[in-house]
Formats: C-alpha cells, sequence, structure tokens
C-alpha cells in the first residue's frame, strides 16, 4: 500500500472539482477550476484533501515541497492503437510525395499492411513494443489509456492483440480499457466478399472475444472505403448482443453516417469528426455519446481538424485524445494534443484541459476514480517544470513540461 504524501507549496492545484463524475459541457468548457499556493495529501493512493498554503495541513511524515510548480490529473487518453508489430515511415514519405491516406491504403499499405507485420509477431515481441510505448506516454503525463486491436483482421490474430492488451493490463500501472476493432479495414483476402469477413466478425471474434473477456468495448471504422453503415450497425448490434459497448471511428474521410449509426446505438464515445454537420451536431446533442476530436490525426494526415467551437457552441462535452497509432498519428503525446487544440482548433489552454481529463475520462466511464483532483479519487497526477501559467503548457509545444509523475499516490519511476 502506498505511503501517505502531502505535496506542499504547489504554485496551482489545475482540475480541481470537489465533485466531479460528469463531463463539461461545452461554454462550461472554458471554466478551469484551481486553487493557488496550495498543498495536497494523498492517503492510501487516492486523494485525501486540499487547501491553502495559509491553512493548516494534516500531519504525514513523507512530504514533497513542489514549490514553483502546478499540479493536474493525469491525461486520459481515450483513443490509442498502441499495440502494433512495426512502423510505418515508409508511406510517411509517400505522402510527402503525394499519395493520401486512402490512395495507400487501395495499394495494400495501411492498415493492411499492418496486418501483414501482425501476422508474423510473437506476443512477446508485441507486449514489449507496447509496454515501451506505454512508458513513453505515461513520462507525457498519460494516467489512463484505452488500447484497440483492429491490426488483426484474423480471428487468430485479434484475438493475440486482444491477448497482449489483457497481459498489459494485468501489469500496467494505470488503468488499461479494451476495444475490440476487428472492423477496422477488410482484409485482402475479403475485398470482393465483404459479407464474408463480416460474418467472420460476427460469428467467430465476438462470440470468442466475450467467452474469454477480453474487451470492454467494440469498435468499427465506419468512412468511405471502409465499412458502411449498415454494416457497422450490424457489427455494433452483435457485440451489444456479447455485452461489448460500442465506441466508433466516424467521419474522419468524409459525412458518411457514422454519427447516426452511433447515436442510434448509444456509442459511449464516436470519434474523428474531421467532418460533422450541423444536422449530425443536433444528433449529437440529443444523445449520450461524448463526441471525441483526435487532432494529432488531422496533423499528420494534413486533414481537416475538428470543429470544436461548433461542438462547444452547441454544448457538447468534447473530449480530446491521441490517436497513437503507426500509420495515421504516431504520437501519443497529449501535451502536444493540447497544443494542436489551441493553435488549431482554437481552443483555450482550460477547454482543452478539460477534453483531454474529465470528459476523457467520462468517454472510458472512469470518471468515478479519474480525471480532476476530487477527493476520493485516485491519485494519478502530474506535476509540471517551474511555469507561470498553464498556457505555458500548450504554448511551449517542443518542450517536455512535465517533472514528475505521481500514480497510484507514489512518485513514478519507470
Amino acid at each position: 500500500m502506498a505511503k501517505d504524501l502531502l505535496l506542499t507549496y504547489c504554485k496551482a492545484l489545475v482540475q480541481l472539482r470537489p465533485q466531479a463524475e460528469a463531463p463539461v459541457y461545452g461554454r462550461e468548457m472554458a471554466e478551469l477550476p484551481m486553487l493557488e499556493n496550495a498543498w495536497l495529501l494523498i492517503r492510501e493512493g487516492l486523494i485525501h484533501s486540499y487547501g491553502s498554503i495559509d491553512q493548516e495541513p494534516p500531519p504525514c511524515d513523507n512530504q514533497l515541497n513542489i514549490s514553483g510548480r502546478m499540479v493536474f490529473p493525469s491525461f486520459v487518453d481515450s483513443h490509442t492503437h498502441l499495440v502494433f508489430a512495426a512502423t510505418r515511415e515508409a508511406e510517411f514519405v509517400d505522402r510527402i510525395n503525394g499519395l493520401s491516406y486512402e490512395e495507400i491504403a487501395k495499394r495494400g499499405g495501411g492498415i493492411l499492411n499492418s496486418a501483414r507485420h501482425m501476422a508474423q509477431a510473437s506476443e512477446e515481441e508485441l507486449f514489449e513494443q507496447a509496454w515501451q510505448r506505454l512508458q513513453e506516454v505515461i513520462a507525457t503525463g498519460t494516467g489512463a489509456i484505452e488500447i484497440k486491436s483492429g491490426y488483426g483482421l484474423s480471428t487468430d490474430s485479434e484475438l493475440k492483440m486482444l491477448r497482449v492488451i489483457k497481459e498489459i493490463r494485468k501489469s500496467s500501472p494505470i488503468p488499461v480499457k479494451a476495444t475490440f476493432l476487428g472492423a477496422h479495414a477488410f482484409p485482402s483476402q475479403y475485398k470482393n466478399d465483404h459479407e464474408g469477413y463480416i460474418k467472420e466478425i460476427i460469428t467467430q471474434m465476438i462470440p470468442q472475444i466475450a467467452k474469454e473477456g477480453l474487451a470492454d468495448y467494440c469498435d468499427v471504422f465506419c468512412d468511405r472505403g471502409f465499412f458502411s453503415p449498415e454494416e457497422t450497425d450490424r457489427i455494433l448490434k452483435a457485440a451489444l448482443d456479447h455485452g461489448l459497448k460500442p465506441r466508433l471511428h466516424a467521419n474522419e474521410l468524409g459525412h458518411t453516417g457514422g454519427v447516426q449509426v452511433g447515436v442510434n446505438r448509444k456509442a459511449v464515445s464516436i470519434d474523428h469528426l474531421e467532418y460533422l454537420s450541423s444536422e449530425e451536431i443536433e444528433l449529437l446533442k440529443n444523445s449520450p455519446c461524448i463526441p471525441t476530436g483526435l487532432p494529432g490525426t488531422a496533423f499528420f494526415l494534413g486533414i481537416p481538424y475538428p470543429d470544436a467551437r461548433a461542438m462547444m457552441a452547441a454544448n457538447l462535452p468534447l473530449a480530446l485524445a491521441s490517436d497513437y497509432n503507426p500509420g495515421s498519428c504516431p504520437s501519443g503525446n497529449m501535451p502536444f494534443v493540447l497544443s494542436l487544440a489551441c493553435l488549431r482548433m482554437k481552443m483555450t489552454p482550460e477547454e482543452a484541459i478539460n477534453a483531454t481529463t474529465l470528459n476523457t475520462a467520462c468517454a472510458l466511464e472512469i470518471q468515478q476514480q479519474y480525471g480532476s483532483i476530487s477527493p476520493g479519487k485516485v491519485a494519478n497526477l502530474w506535476i509540471s517544470k517551474p511555469i507561470g501559467s498553464i498556457a505555458r503548457i500548450p504554448y511551449s509545444f517542443g518542450s517536455n513540461l512535465v517533472d514528475q509523475v505521481i500514480l497510484n499516490g507514489e512518485v513514478y519511476k519507470a
């Protein structure tokens, strides 16, 4: 059990909410509660209490003076593809030379390229690579994460990926949510037989995944050139019948009907949304779905950014995640997500921090334990280097301003 820990002389406690179990909506996202010149007591791995520095803190033998530095709740990264077998920098060069993401996919690159490497990799190799990536994102402030399958595209390889994610979850110092994404693309052998692959997903993959308890969610890439709305709906229904809640990739490449399917199936989150109409925003307003932008993907692929201002003006609880993956966003750096949110999506630092902490915690249904500095929540925090304001984090987009990481109430050393 973790020792009690008292953080003293904190320049500020950021995202401080006495009770925080619901997302922050729309215009309220501009408000980020903070307490300057404060102390924070961690007891048995949980946030116990906090107060102004002129209030006497409870006695604690284990103290950490963080004078001049700010304390943030850990980022919650609600959309990643952390388990993959090989990077795809050759395709990066192809895009520099003018090929689009869709053109590369049609030539057998993209997801199909990753699937070929996945089929050849062992579970041990996949675990070791993913573990290194996990340590990398923890060091930049991530304290809870979702990991998808989707580079298997066969029953054996998808199960292999999910078993690796299960092993990561067992060993990880941060919570890991697992998502089945067998419907990420059509494998080459099913190029002209979409129905055959959908049947394999529904009759083989999903029942076995449910039997082994390998996933919390089921996701589908509903977009142009991938899965149609009708195909997506069938897969999500089958997943729901086996206890897997829906998530969705939607509207990355166009207005392709994914939002409508996600709303109809009450998806926990609908992610990407680079293309979003006013009608689709109205649908989201009347649903429990958490709309999630992935600005790192828009940055890397050179496609439009999600319209954050329109979503917040409609009072939606916008979340932002990394989409860490080998093809369209080879980075899980959440502070850089903040920078992109501010620079390219015109969000304020306050809005961006709300979107990457409490709102992403809601997108993973872990908001009762993570996403804010609240009494009773798990003490997953990061401490900044000396900074003058929270705006310094997105402003210094090329600098690492994470000084220390606290996980489960203890200073974390990888």
